[in-house]
């Protein structure tokens, strides 16, 4: 009789450890399929890479990319500041206050990216390509191409990265609303030529369609001067007997942003050049349509949030 009570029991405990180990099993096998059901795949300018699941835990490595994650809600554990020292552009600041720094875009801190134990890293590889597979050792990496061009294709692109598409489609749509409605209020202002120029102690540009303003000018439908109407970057290592060639209805100036500008060489610059005889002929000059604005919103920054500072510009000096 004890020895069939025993029997029983054993048989009893063995029935236990049996569908115990099948429920761990299964949820293993769920746990697994939930994973692979919630993957998604990244195709970027390095190739392909599989996320699993929605990223918590995003180091973005660019401004650009840092203000795509802000908008459609995504606050990145870390980012790159603009240079080393300065504070976070003033734009996305406040946004910013809780983000770790990274390094800045041209120098990443790889051990600091490592210690925020990152479930996704956002790159370009203009500038991180020789990292890239430092960087997807960490986490699964996803890089745009380039800085330049159009800057809606890297916002889409991040978007996805992060599974937030539609978000990204929002926010893009509430831009080009934007877009619309002040094409509707310029009226024959549309055809204006506008120039955009940088003065930078010995390197001072006219850019060109390419640029980040350039972009913006065009997705309004603005017109550029001749030189200025191609899909390049920046015509570089302008002269003073090349002035002739910066004119336009309005002409937009910028120079390096006061963080970057410590001695302030780049408005003394700039104030040389607007006085010289040949800028005063310009018919910007003369017309008295000649702006200086800010160069983090106009072309250093580089994002969505920039962007629609820039339209707020292009309202004040073209609408009211």
């Amino acid at each position: 009789m004890t020895r069939t009570k025993n029997m029983l029991i054993f048989c009893i405990m063995l029935l236990t450890i049996i569908i115990a180990g099948c429920s761990k099993e299964e949820k293993k096998e769920n746990d697994t399929s939930a994973k692979a059901k919630d993957s998604y795949t990244i195709k970027h300018a390095m190739g392909e890479t599989t996320v699993n699941g929605t990223p918590k835990r995003v180091v973005v490595l660019t401004n650009e990319g840092a203000e795509a994650l802000l908008t459609v809600g995504v606050t990145p554990v870390g980012t790159t500041k603009p240079r080393a020292g300065d504070e976070w552009y003033p734009h996305v600041a406040k946004e910013l206050k809780d983000t770790k720094v990274v390094g800045t875009e041209r120098d990443i801190n790889l051990e600091a990216v490592m210690k925020l134990q990152p479930d996704l890293i956002i790159g370009n590889k203009m500038r991180h390509e020789k990292i890239y597979e430092q960087l997807k050792e960490i986490a699964p990496t996803v890089y745009a191409e380039t800085l330049r061009g159009d800057w809606k294709e890297n916002f889409t692109l991040y978007t996805k990265a992060v599974n937030k598409e539609k978000e990204g489609q929002n926010a893009l749509n509430d831009y080009k609303k934007r877009i619309a409605a002040i094409k509707g209020q310029l009226g024959d202002k549309i055809n204006s030529k506008v120039s955009i120029i940088r003065f930078v102690p010995g390197d001072v540009r006219i850019y060109q369609k390419n640029s980040f303003s350039g972009v913006v000018l065009n997705d309004i439908g603005f017109k550029r001067p001749p030189l200025q109407d191609k899909d390049e970057f920046a015509i570089k290592g302008i002269t003073k007997e090349q002035i002739p060639n910066m004119d336009g209805d309005y002409l937009f100036y910028f120079t390096s942003d006061k963080d970057a500008d410590k001695n302030n060489e780049g408005n003394t610059l700039a104030k040389e050049w607007t006085e010289d005889p040949l800028f005063k002929q310009l018919k910007a000059s003369k017309d008295n349509k000649v702006f200086q604005v800010d160069e983090v919103i106009w072309n250093t920054a580089g994002g969505i949030v920039a962007a629609n500072l820039m339209l707020d510009d292009i309202e004040k000096y073209f609408l009211k």
